[in-house]
């Protein structure tokens, strides 16, 4: 976190449940949020935090959800003034959207990279081989999280603009990018499921790398298969299934700035509450020299909004873990 930036909830080893939803109070109701609200004509919900994470959740639905249900890709862009977008971009920042931070820690346990976008897929792995050639200490595993989902077309031209041989679906370009960046041709391990459908089929290749810990990349199946993709949670939720997790375990998650608040608060959902680890979220630094020719996406207010809305329904389900049923 940065100076003058929102504090995430933490996710420190023996944090319990009235700290975490001590955080996301703090972030939910901090000022920067609350003139984003007001700035799009809400009033600041009452009642206790159930209440106001559910009227936010329905707020940002109406006036800050531009997917409609489509891929991230697909959403509109919203015709902003000047100084909404001003606004906006001033927000993101202060809630932790906005600006990379380096690891805290010089070793974890585990460090997870996060699946997304075929050319973020290259960036996020291109990061994780970068902090491990910097001296990050890990423990236990690299692992690559992602699912089976088809690339779009608009993905595969990205790819193939960046010298990547073709890939169908996310996890093919996750193991393209794990091949490449950590120089291994083939793994040691495999298993899996082919269902017949994305939505239900998995798998798990582990790699090892000549004098660094064992990479494993992983094909997630949906935990609603009927309705929809698997999501960051079920790809979180699917390698905790598939490692030994002990309490206090040091776990890294490596995604892009934008996501942070959001995918953080699923890893405390998934991994803290159930299992007691320490979560650590970083955003993938884009200035990075090793990072040369994996181009950033465009990144705009209407996308900044999308993905504030994406926290706050992160947190509301994150809360809602933490109170007794």
């Amino acid at each position: 976190m940065r100076i003058g930036e929102v504090a995430l909830p933490s996710g420190a080893a023996g944090t319990d449940a009235g700290q975490i939803a001590a955080g996301v109070r703090a972030w939910v109701g901090s000022a920067p949020l609350r003139a984003l609200v007001g700035h799009f004509g809400g009033d600041w919900p009452a009642g206790d935090l159930t209440a106001v994470l559910a009227a936010l959740d329905d707020f940002s639905a109406r006036h800050w959800d531009f997917r409609g249900g489509r891929e991230r890709p697909d959403a509109r862009e919203p015709a902003l003034d000047p100084a909404t977008a001003g606004l906006v971009l001033d927000a993101a920042a202060a809630l932790g959207l906005v600006r990379p931070v380096a690891p805290g820690r010089p070793g974890y346990a585990h460090l997870l990279v996060l699946g997304g976008l075929s050319n973020a897929c290259q960036r996020r792995v291109a990061y994780a081989a970068h902090l491990l050639r910097a001296g990050t200490r890990i423990a236990g595993e690299v692992a690559v999280l992602g699912s089976f989902r088809p690339l779009s077309g608009a993905e595969c031209a990205a790819l193939a603009a960046a010298g990547v041989p073709p890939c169908a679906t996310e996890v093919a370009a996750l193991d393209a990018a794990v091949r490449r960046e950590f120089g291994v041709s083939a793994p040691v391990e495999e298993d899996g499921r082919d269902a017949g459908h994305p939505h239900h089929s998995w798998s798990s290749r582990t790699y090892r790398p000549a004098g660094g810990p064992p990479v494993r990349v992983l094909a997630a199946p949906s935990s609603e298969p009927d309705r929809r993709r698997a999501h960051t949670a079920d790809t979180q939720r699917f390698w905790a299934e598939h490692v030994r997790l002990s309490p206090g375990d040091a776990v890294l998650v490596v995604t892009a700035p934008i996501y942070v608040p959001f995918q953080h608060c699923d890893a405390l959902r998934t991994l803290a509450v159930p299992y007691g680890c320490a979560i650590e979220t970083v955003g993938v630094d884009p200035a990075l020299p090793d990072l040369a020719g994996l181009p950033e996406p465009t990144l705009t207010p209407g996308r900044y909004l999308q993905e504030i809305r994406s926290a706050i329904r992160s947190m509301r389900a994150l809360h809602a873990a933490l109170v007794p049923a």
